[in-house]
């Protein structure tokens, strides 16, 4: 069965484009099989190199070796395409990648040709094929290894790994990384299926963004110390959701659909901190619907991994920085899980509607908080992404503010930002605040249905909204919907939410900050770390940059009660470091640096950098110094953002 099975995909990809704890491992529920548009409007999207509407993929299928000496991902991409009749090739996206040869599904060989290589585009693949006849699907067999500075992969030493015993291998791929290790159509709004058939090290384990289909791998003929891993994805991704991991895992499950994956030594933390998961999938599905994906496991990556969390199906991806030991970050669950419908289900056509992936999935997330954790953690949690978005929008360029971007020329990386996540949530709390929270679900659950597997762009939104929604000129003038994608900055309607739990904290931090009270005085003990995060947030309003607003003593005697250099929530943490670098806090370099090199999260990486570069001779030595050393820790999401503030070592 399992060796027809890539049979049965593509036959699907057709219809498609037609109309201990180390030992046990994850069972069913499989991935469904999709229910999918019959048609599809492809967008032009400025970083691809594919003409869609001409020939596109709708299925990969990998045959890898994985080579952790060359550090290389090498074998075959068999891709099915389809597209206009007559259409006699078709071009892919590929970067770094060393092409072999291409074949059709004969054997014989097919011309091909390399584009000029951008920086950030990579370069077009385009293979030339017989001219395609009426609906019909063709088949290229694309040999090829990646590199070993391929963008999308880390290839750890068993020594950054917290076994420190095997090596270990991850991906990260959106936005546009993929094309670093599969030759394929690298725009998030050509949706694929894939299989895969990975080998690799037998005391490894592979996990994918699919369903497993060998639990415990198979061997490989004439290869003792090699085992094979089969996946396959049913449900048609964007390709930036083909994801792969490679180590010393075990896993432990939370429900008969929910499972954590992880080092096995960090099994026991992982898998009691992500307890909430179930309850989580729960409650999401009785607000927007079926999960549509099967399983929803969790993989707990490395230090080094670039990201919060990374949505890939069935399997997200995440940092160890959420175990903080009590629960209290696991909002990051909410959020990539809500990414199983916004984004995953329903997702960006091009990077310049990335908003419709992030802003509506803060605002799902938000919702499965409130309703697993009560209204007053939510609303702690609104108001501190309202902080953010309007410290963000205070440094952005105004053209950068809108929710509608200009990408063109520009890594689509840049979009990544709060306005993308918080000022698309907030316009859509505006929605529900003016038209009703009963109104708008009806609205956002039919939205997810009526869309599910669509490529969506900020047009087709206020078509479908406009539609089944706002259908009168009131709701419209009201709503200023134009005004919130489409204008730089905040509307007249947006309003800024108010926790009432904040009021003490606000109250603490005049207190200590301004008005000299004793550390101690603050009931620290009894503040959750939404709260402490909101403390150490707290800045003088007429604060110019470059400003210090407190004194060395007032420093030293918050480190020194509040144990701040020693926490162990990497958020709390962070916010201090934040204080403690502005000012200059030698005491606390240690634990900066430490906390730099323990891990390579970028929205916790790139600011501390760029705080102590902003301290010239005090901060950059220190800077130059970590960053040479953190560095090789890195991913090259990270290093790349660090590289332009920094400079490379």
């Amino acid at each position: 069965m399992i060796r027809t099975l890539p049979g049965l995909v593509s036959a699907l990809a057709l219809t498609v484009a037609l109309g201990g704890c180390s030992m046990m491992t994850p069972a069913a529920p499989a991935t469904p099989t999709a229910t999918l548009p019959t048609q599809v409007t492809y967008v032009r999207d400025i970083h691809s190199h594919a003409r869609p509407e001409i020939a596109r993929v709708v299925h990969v299928d990998l045959d890898l070796n994985a080579d952790f000496q060359a550090k290389t991902l090498a074998g075959t991409a068999t891709l099915d395409i389809t597209g206009q009749v007559g259409a006699a090739g078709v071009i892919l996206d590929v970067r770094n990648l060393d092409i072999r040869s291409v074949r059709d599904s004969a054997g014989t060989a097919l011309s091909f040709r390399l584009g000029a290589s951008d920086p950030i585009l990579g370069q077009s693949l385009s293979i030339d094929f017989a001219p395609l006849i009426e609906r019909e699907t063709r088949r290229i067999v694309i040999e090829y290894s990646t590199r070993p500075d391929a963008a999308a992969l880390q290839w750890l030493t068993p020594e950054q790994t917290a076994g420190g015993e095997k090596p270990y291998l991850f991906s990260q791929g959106q936005a546009i990384l993929t094309r670093t290790w599969v030759p394929t159509q690298d725009s998030p709004g050509i949706r694929q299926t894939y299989a895969a058939r990975i080998t690799a090290p037998a005391d490894l384990t592979v996990v994918m963004s699919a369903d497993m289909l060998t639990p415990q791998g198979e061997a490989v003929p004439g290869r003792r110390n090699m085992k094979a891993w089969r996946f396959a994805m049913t449900n048609p991704v964007p390709p930036y959701l083909i994801a792969i991991g490679v180590g010393d895992l075990a896993f432990a499950p939370i429900d008969e659909r929910t499972g954590v994956w992880t080092e096995p030594s960090r099994l026991a933390a992982a898998s009691a901190e992500m307890a909430p998961t179930a309850a989580m999938v729960d409650a999401a599905e009785a607000l927007y619907g079926e999960y549509r994906w099967g399983r929803y496991d969790l993989l707990i990556l490395p230090p080094s991994f670039p990201f919060g969390g990374m949505e890939n199906p069935r399997l997200t991806f995440a940092t160890p920085t959420i175990i903080a030991g009590d629960q209290s970050l696991v909002s990051l669950v909410a959020h990539e899980l809500a990414h199983s419908w916004s984004g995953n289900l329903v997702t960006n056509a091009t990077w310049a509607d990335f908003w419709l992936n992030e802003g509506f999935t803060v605002y799902f997330e938000n919702r499965i908080m409130e309703a697993v954790y009560g209204r007053d953690r939510a609303m702690q949690e609104q108001v501190l992404g309202w902080q953010s978005l309007n410290e963000t929008i205070a440094d952005l360029p105004p053209a950068d503010t809108r929710l509608k971007l200009e990408l063109a020329g520009r890594d689509p990386d840049e979009g990544l930002t709060d306005v993308a996540y918080e000022k698309g949530a907030f316009f859509l709390r505006t929605i529900e605040r003016i038209v009703g929270r009963e109104a708008f679900d009806a609205w956002l659950r039919g939205y997810f249905e009526r869309n599910a597997f669509r490529p969506m762009t900020t047009e087709l939104f206020l078509e479908d909204i406009r539609t089944h929604l706002v259908t009168t000129k009131a709701l419209e003038d009201a709503l200023m919907m134009d005004a919130w994608i489409y204008q730089p900055g905040l509307p007249s309607n947006a309003q800024a939410p108010v926790s009432d739990a904040f009021a003490p904290v606000d109250a603490a931090a005049v207190a200590v900050f301004a008005n000299g009270a004793e550390p101690r005085s603050i009931p620290w003990s009894d503040w959750n770390t939404q709260q402490r995060q909101r403390f150490l947030a707290w800045r003088p309003s007429d604060l110019a940059a470059g400003t210090d607003w407190l004194t060395s003593d007032q420093l030293a005697a918050l480190d020194n009660t509040l144990n701040l250099s020693g926490e162990g929530n990497a958020e709390v943490r962070f916010a201090w470091l934040q204080i403690a670098m502005a000012h200059r806090f030698e005491p606390a370099v240690s634990s900066a640096e430490a906390f730099l090199l323990g891990m390579g999260r970028r929205k916790f990486v790139l600011p501390l950098f760029q705080t102590l570069w902003n301290e010239g001779d005090w901060g950059r030595p220190i800077a130059t110094r970590v960053y040479a050393k953190a560095r090789p820790l890195y991913h090259p999401v990270t290093t790349n953002s660090v590289d332009a503030v920094v400079g490379r070592p």
